[in-house]
């Protein structure tokens, strides 16, 4: 299973549509999972037109949202992989035991809000930031993720440049 990970697209002032390079990375994936920020619920129905969407509400996103089906926070299991997301996973300092009290059955817990890309294991447990693809603030690229799962187990998780 192939999956997209996206955050922080903050549309329509960053994300005035798919950017290529995104779209070229969306090509073909199994899922997508947006860690918040999206803004408008036009973007997220332009991702589904790739693959199905799963996504957390981040702190610019409104009832709209909401509405579509992001909650604050979600738990799923992906072929045997235990996922769990949110947007903020609050300072840097801690976040690995942090994560753990919050989701300790997880086996990723992919977030956003930061527009800092992080993919850190702590105590067997993955952390993933896939940063911003439009808002890249102070990082030298936008950047998404992705994540391979296969029979229960990541695979690979990867953050790349897509600008």
């Amino acid at each position: 299973m192939r999956i997209a990970v996206l955050s922080d697209t903050h549309s329509p002032r960053h994300w005035k549509g798919c950017p290529p390079a995104v779209a070229a990375a969306l090509d073909g994936v199994d899922l997508i999972l947006h860690a918040g920020d999206v803004c408008l619920v036009e973007t997220l129905d332009e991702l589904a037109a790739d693959a199905p969407v799963r996504a957390v509400r981040g702190n610019h996103d409104g009832p709209a949202i909401t509405a579509w089906g992001a909650a604050e926070r979600l738990e799923l299991e992906l072929e045997g992989l235990r996922v769990a997301m949110l947007h903020d996973s609050g300072a840097a300092t801690g976040r690995g035991r942090r994560l753990r009290r919050q989701f300790p059955a997880a086996d990723l817990v992919v977030f956003g809000h930061s527009h800092i890309p992080w993919n850190e294991v702590h105590d067997g447990q993955r952390a993933f930031n896939p940063g911003s693809p439009t808002d890249r603030r102070r990082q030298p690229h936008g950047t998404m993720g992705e994540l391979v799962v296969e029979d229960g187990a990541l695979v690979s998780a990867r953050i790349f440049p897509v600008t």
